[in-house]
């Protein structure tokens, strides 16, 4: 793999160590260059399983998205040596640049990210091009977990049995943690209790090798205001961490590696890449999915299914499939003219974990830094990565830590987080690329955070974790390449607004500890002009315009096609995940959320599709 890597990198660091100098093009330039290597100066990992070109007219299984949980799905479903699976996925592969954790942020600017936008709105992102917050979704093998920042959270007992609780028999945090331990190789010896962790499992755990000067003060500092160091995935969730990661030995190890690698040459698994299901095909009664229409090298395909189709495709992308094959709200069909099989609440509950961007704050320089300017000027940085995967480089698009806390009983370390103070050691000035990630508009970016200049930063996201407010997917067009319509709905609830306001304030108080002020961390307060109407720097009113302004998503949609039993006038699929009303069709990936856990949601789609596998497994007679 080394090998193989080594020329590409020193390629693409060429290109942008000879770019950054002219950075005054804003940071075009090197982001731009940086993309056209990403498109073209990488080859597929070999350990992929190849696109199958000869496709079969029958399978007993046909799986919609190779992400996260399409991976697991094709794995589990194919330890059945009799059935044949078909696992399709729009994009095409992953490859070796995706592996460095530090250039997480680059991905989303290929064409492995969907590169959704949301219906534009004055409540939140006012302060992005038109008003649009971006959704980055992968479209790449391995999906999201390719773009992502490898934060493994799992969520906690409380979420679980809630999901219960709201009719969703088998899925409490008793019978859910067995998933959570088999998916796992935990590799953070001082908390590898095996109540908790499993060792066996497909994806690795682990801490990231290299920690900056400034994460260990952040993590110091939130220790000396009360928060205890503990296992966010543990019996303690709430807390200060370092990051538990899907990282292994320093680099991304995405669902695709963890899932598809080491089943590459199983014979009945076929992987189809740049194919794109548009729509299901239904029996004559219209009750029962009997395969997939798709769409592959402008060739298009009918492909049947002998037991089930499995839709897993996200939060987006399912609910879309579902409504554009007449599954969905009966009037939204109607106005789009789909013949309705179903009707069915596909594209509601749409939820996710939203922070007040653009919460900087300015330290002494230090010695290293993870700027794209120092790592450019540095290049034995680079070297020593490729070598053993060590160094800034393995830092995960700079996350670091978080910190997990229950607004009302901040220092309760058993607390169910509603809040969550995620640290990234470098600032919206570390990367010509970090505006562009969150889609700042140009002048307001320029005038509020221009001044930072070089001054070494890092930055704190307060991310409210069980938000109120609720969203909707829609159609705009019965074409299956249009985008669909993504109306969030942030900050419907105004107290969403008022906890990401306690949450910036709690972000301040740690950095005025003592751990901090010997790195000299100070709170950025160039105001934004926009929102100083609305009252002083540093005050609610401010913070809250702030909030609005600069709305940071981290990409964990979910909740649109909602797990429920069959009363529940709510819900899409069943606790077994089975779409109500409609035979041999399951959903399985955060779509199915009743409500959306108080953690990243990576770790719990793949919890999903393990217990999702058994399921089908069970319900075939083979388990």
């Amino acid at each position: 793999m080394r090998r193989q890597l080594a020329p590409a990198l020193t390629a693409a660091l060429c290109v942008l160590s000879t770019l950054l100098p002219h950075a005054d093009l804003q940071f075009i330039n090197p982001v731009s260059s940086f993309m056209n290597f990403l498109h073209e100066g990488t080859d597929q990992l070999d350990n992929e399983p190849p696109d199958q070109t000869n496709l079969l007219s029958e399978y007993d299984f046909i799986v919609v998205g190779a992400g996260t949980a399409g991976c697991v799905l094709a794995n589990r479903l194919t330890e059945i040596s009799e059935w044949k699976v078909l696992l399709i996925e729009a994009g095409v592969n992953e490859n070796f640049i995706m592996d460095i954790p530090i250039v997480a942020n680059y991905l989303q600017f290929t064409d492995a990210n969907w590169k959704y936008k949301t219906k534009p709105s004055k409540q939140y992102c006012a302060g992005f091009e038109n008003q649009q917050c971006n959704w980055p979704r992968g479209k790449v093998v391995g999906g999201s977990s390719v773009l992502n920042y490898m934060i493994y959270t799992r969520g906690t007992q409380p979420d679980y049995d809630n999901w219960k609780n709201m009719g969703n028999e088998g899925w409490g945090w008793d019978e859910v943690l067995p998933y959570f331990k088999k998916i796992e190789n935990y590799n953070i010896p001082q908390f590898d209790d095996p109540k908790y962790h499993g060792n066996s499992g497909h994806v690795n755990i682990e801490y990231a090798p290299f920690r900056t000067t400034k994460g260990k003060a952040w993590v110091k500092g939130a220790q000396q205001l009360g928060f205890k160091y503990g296992d966010h995935n543990g019996p303690s969730p709430s807390g200060v961490s370092f990051l538990q990661l899907s990282m292994k030995n320093g680099t991304r190890h995405s669902s695709s590696r963890a899932y598809l690698h080491p089943i590459n040459k199983r014979n009945n698994l076929h992987l189809s890449k740049g194919s794109m299901v548009t729509k299901l095909i239904l029996d004559s009664t219209k009750t029962k999915v009997i395969g997939v229409e798709l769409e592959k090298m402008k060739r298009k395909y009918k492909i049947l299914a002998k037991k089930e189709v499995i839709v897993s495709a996200g939060a987006i992308n399912s609910p879309q499939l579902l409504m554009l094959s007449g599954i969905g709200p009966k009037k939204h069909l109607e106005d789009m003219k789909i013949p309705v099989v179903k009707d069915l609440k596909v594209g509601y509950n749409l939820m996710d974990h939203i922070a007040a961007g653009g919460l900087q704050f300015v330290v002494r320089q230090q010695n290293l830094s993870i700027s794209t300017e120092y790592i450019l000027n540095h290049l034995e940085l680079v070297f020593k990565w490729m070598r053993n995967h060590k160094g800034p480089l393995s830092v995960p698009g700079g996350c670091e830590a978080l910190v997990f806390m229950d607004l009302k009983d901040k220092f309760n370390s058993t607390g169910w987080p509603d809040m969550e103070l995620l640290f990234i050691s470098g600032g919206l000035n570390s990367d010509p690329a970090l505006p562009m990630n969150f889609g700042f508009e140009q002048q307001i970016y320029a005038n509020t955070y221009g001044p930072l200049g070089k001054s070494d930063v890092f930055m704190v996201f307060p991310m409210l974790m069980r938000p109120k407010s609720k969203g909707r997917v829609m159609l705009q067009s019965r074409n299956p390449r249009a985008h669909p319509a993504l109306i969030p709905n942030y900050f419907q609830y105004p107290e969403d607004l008022q906890k990401i306001v306690e949450g910036m304030k709690v972000a301040i108080q740690i950095s005025r500890q003592p751990a901090m002020k010997k790195i000299g961390a100070k709170l950025y307060d160039m105001p934004i002009e926009e929102c100083m109407k609305y009252g002083p720097f540093g005050s609610d009113a401010y913070f809250s315009c702030q909030a609005q302004m600069f709305t940071f998503t981290i990409y964990h949609q979910s909740g649109t096609c909602k797990m429920g039993p069959e009363g529940d006038p709510t819900a899409v699929v069943d606790p077994r995940l089975k779409v109500h009303g409609i035979q041999n069709l399951r959903v399985i990936d955060a779509s199915v959320m009743p409500e959306i856990v108080s953690s990243h949601t990576n770790a719990p789609v793949y919890m999903i599709a393990e217990k999702g596998s058994d399921m089908i497994k069970q319900d075939w007679g083979r388990l």
